[in-house]
């Protein structure tokens, strides 16, 4: 399973996210927003309105939730990688 964050720059949320993941051994993709304004608008289009948002194979969500990366499990996204 591939995991992409998007995220921008002084973003308290994002920053969180990202610790969350790394300190639970999740490898990911950053897509930084403000240097790619086009995915603002396919995020938008998804009905996002909040960074970060985070997509991991079917599931996403946005903003921090220690709840949903809790579900991830680290053996099934390496498996599938």
């Amino acid at each position: 399973m591939r995991i992409t964050i998007y995220t921008r720059n002084d973003c308290v949320q994002c920053h969180a996210t990202k610790r969350a993941m790394e300190s639970r051994g999740f490898e990911f993709e950053m897509v930084n927003v403000d240097l790619d304004p086009e995915a603002v608008d396919t995020l938008r289009s998804q009905g996002f309105r909040q960074l970060p948002v985070v997509v991991a194979g079917e599931t996403s969500w946005s903003g921090f939730r220690p709840d949903m990366i809790n579900r991830l499990r680290p053996d099934a996204i390496a498996a599938s990688a």
